[in-house]
C-alpha cells in the first residue's frame, strides 16, 4: 500500500522543483524528504527520481503515479467535506487571498457579511493573481481572488477550480484640461499618439490595455510603467500621460485632478474570479464565504461603487 504522506511529498516535489524547496514546504529536513521518497520508490516497486545534473527530476513512473494521486487527493477533499458537513459546525477559520484593488470593494463587504451570519473567522492574505494557484496548492490560503485579462476557461489544473464572479470595466483617465476630457466617452483610436501610462508587463491590466489598443488599431506609446494605481493616477494628474483605470480601484484612489471617461464602443474589462482547491467548495467553513463573495459581486454588478456611478457587468455563475 502506498503511503499517502509520501505521495503528498512527491506531489510537493513536482510543484516545488527541488528537494530543498520541498523540505521547506512540508516542514521536514532535505534528508528526511529524500528518505521518504526512497521509501515511496520501494513501495511502488520502481524509482520515483532520477538524476538531472546536480538536481533530481521525477521519473515517468512518478508522473504516472501523480496522475492518479491528483484524483485521490480530490476524493479525500470531498471526504473531508462530507465529514465536516456531518459535524454541522459553523465555526472555523478561512484564509482568503486577495489582490490589493479588491480589498475595499469586495473583501471588506465579504468580511462583514460572514460575521453577521456565522462565527467563522476570515483572515485575508494579499496574494498577487499570478501567485494564487501556488498559494492554494501550498495551503497558505483556502480561497483566492483571481484577476485576468481573459475570461476564465476550463481548469488547467485538475486540483483547482476557478469560478467567475465579475467583470470590471476600465475607463480612460485623462488630465484635467485634456481636449478629449469634455466629451461623454473617448474613442481609443484618438489616443494613438498620446503618451501612455501602463502597469508592469505581464499583469492583467497591462494585458487589457495592450489588447484594447490593438483592437483600436495601434500599439500604445508607453512612456511610464507603474505597478500601483496610486502611481498611475499621480502621473496622469501631472500631465505625464493617459491610462486605463479599473472601476473597482477608482474610489480608493486619492483625490486628484483627473477626468475619467468610458471607452466608446466595446469597453475593456478585466475578469475577477475566485479559485479554490477541487472538492472544497461544499465544506461548511468554505461555502458561506463563497456565498458571500457571490452576493457581494452581484451587488457590485447592480450598483458599481462610488461617485463614478458606472456599471459593472455581472457574470452568471453556477454554484459549485
Amino acid at each position: 500500500m502506498i503511503d499517502l504522506r509520501r505521495l503528498e511529498i512527491l506531489r510537493e516535489l513536482d510543484r516545488c522543483g527541488t528537494i530543498a524547496a520541498t523540505a521547506q514546504a512540508v516542514h521536514l529536513t532535505p534528508s528526511a524528504v529524500s528518505q521518504q521518497l526512497a521509501a515511496l520508490s520501494r513501495e511502488a516497486g520502481t524509482a520515483m527520481l532520477e538524476p538531472d545534473g546536480r538536481r533530481v527530476r521525477l521519473t515517468a513512473a512518478a508522473q504516472l503515479l501523480l496522475s492518479h494521486a491528483h484524483e485521490v487527493f480530490t476524493h479525500l477533499e470531498h471526504a473531508e467535506s462530507d465529514l465536516a458537513a456531518f459535524r454541522r459546525g459553523d465555526a472555523g477559520t478561512v484564509r482568503l487571498g486577495s489582490f490589493a484593488s479588491a480589498v475595499s470593494s469586495i473583501v471588506v463587504p465579504v468580511l462583514r457579511t460572514v460575521a453577521e451570519r456565522s462565527r467563522l473567522q476570515v483572515y485575508t492574505v494579499e496574494v498577487q493573481p499570478e501567485g494564487a494557484a501556488d498559494a492554494l496548492l501550498g495551503r497558505s490560503v483556502d480561497l483566492a481572488l483571481t484577476l485576468s485579462g481573459e475570461p476564465p476557461t476550463a481548469d488547467d489544473d485538475a486540483r483547482l477550480h476557478v469560478e467567475p464572479l465579475l467583470t470590471d470595466v476600465l475607463d480612460v483617465a485623462l488630465p484635467v484640461g485634456h481636449p478629449l476630457a469634455a466629451g461623454p466617452a473617448v474613442d481609443l483610436a484618438d489616443l494613438a499618439d498620446e503618451p501612455w501610462i501602463v502597469n508592469i508587463p505581464g499583469t492583467p491590466c497591462w494585458q487589457v490595455a495592450v489588447s484594447a489598443c490593438a483592437r483600436a488599431g495601434f500599439t500604445p506609446r508607453v512612456q511610464h510603467r507603474a505597478d500601483e494605481f496610486t502611481g498611475v493616477i499621480a502621473l496622469v494628474s501631472a500631465g505625464a500621460g493617459i491610462a486605463l483605470l479599473p472601476r473597482l480601484a477608482q474610489d480608493v484612489l486619492p483625490q486628484a485632478p483627473v477626468v475619467l471617461r468610458p471607452v466608446a464602443g466595446v469597453s475593456p474589462v478585466r475578469h475577477i474570479g475566485v479559485q479554490y482547491r477541487a472538492g472544497t467548495a461544499a465544506q461548511p467553513h468554505i461555502a458561506p464565504v463563497l456565498t458571500a463573495l457571490r452576493e457581494v459581486c452581484a451587488a457590485l454588478a447592480r450598483c458599481a461603487p462610488g461617485a463614478q456611478r458606472q456599471r459593472l457587468t455581472a457574470v452568471a455563475t453556477a454554484s459549485a
